[in-house]
Order: structure tokens, then sequence, then C-alpha cells
């Protein structure tokens, strides 16, 4: 079975080139939002994803529609593929993978995602040692023990949680993570 999804990003945008698109693509049923792409936790998405069953293909007018970041792209397409279904992009022609060819274009791109994210991660940890190394911590700086020692001397005479951490000049949860270690 054939499965169309479709997406833009505002109430106002309109649907009608794509559903033309992937109703003279053949999908047999259509599924469409209208929702950012950036937001990974999308009903109709989850919910085609559901019904797919092995054999079946996701196709998409463009990538753009199904992703806006490589890694969630990715991620689609691996939940895709675990459930046996193919993925096929109309204007992307190099993304189909009901063919070899296009499985293995699709795996190339996956491992340069994957390439570009271990980078990412390598450049991270060299900047935070580099730091340690110049004498800078990086990472969220300790919270004011005295403002810290102030919150929960109010709280000791009454005062709320939050009317206390206010007061003090701290964050809740400064404060809370701070109650359970004292």
């Amino acid at each position: 079975m054939k499965f169309g999804y479709m997406r833009v990003s505002t109430i106002d945008q309109n649907l009608d080139r794509q559903k033309k698109q992937l109703e003279e693509f053949g999908c047999e049923r259509i599924f469409f939002e209208k929702l950012t792409g950036m937001k990974r936790n999308r009903p109709e998405l989850n919910k085609m994803l559901e019904y797919l069953r092995p054999k079946d293909t996701v196709v998409v007018t463009d990538l753009t529609r199904l992703s806006r970041s490589t890694k969630d792209l990715i991620e689609i397409a691996d939940l895709i593929s675990q459930k046996g279904a193919n993925l096929k992009s109309l204007k992307e022609s190099w993304l189909d993978t009901t063919t070899a060819h296009g499985k293995m274009l699709f795996t190339i791109f996956a491992g340069i995602a994957q390439f570009e994210r271990d980078l990412t991660s390598e450049r991270t940890k060299e900047g935070i040692l580099a730091a340690r190394k110049r004498g800078k911590h990086p990472g969220r700086p300790k919270a004011d023990e005295e403002k810290i020692d102030y919150a929960l001397y109010l709280i000791g005479h009454g005062m709320s949680q939050t009317d206390a951490a206010a007061k003090a000049g701290i964050s809740r949860m400064t404060l809370y993570r701070n109650m359970k270690r004292k």
C-alpha cells in the first residue's frame, strides 16, 4: 500500500499541490498535518507509522515535508525500515528505498549524517577539555550558597518554596536540587 504524507508549517498554508502530486502517484491513503517539521512528535506522522506493514511505501513530495533535520529524517526512515516498509520522495528521485540504488544512496547519506554527529561530539569534547586546561569550567555556574541558605531560612520560617526561591533570586529547580543535598 502507498501511504502519502504531506505537511505544511502553518494553518494558513495550503496542502493542495502536495495532495495532487501524491494522488497522481497513486497513494491510497494520505496523512496530513499543519505543524512545523521541527517537532518530532507529530500525531499524523505517528499514526501513519503505526499503520505501516511490510512492503508498504511512504511517499512524500519532498524530504522537507517529512523532516527539517538530517538526524530526524534518518530516525524516521529507520522507523519505516524497521516496519519492513519503504520511503520514496517525488522531488529527490535518489531517495527510493524500493530500489537497490535508492537503498545504497540513503545508506551513504545516513553514514555521512552519523559521521557529522560524531565529529560534532568530538569537537565539543575537545573544546571542553581545552577550556578546562585554561582554567575554565564550562557548564552552568554553581548557585550562590548564600542565596540558597537564605531561601532555606525563609522556608524554615513558613514561606513557600516557590516564594522563597523568588525572594532569594534563585530558580525553584536550584532550590529543590540543593534541598536534597542539605
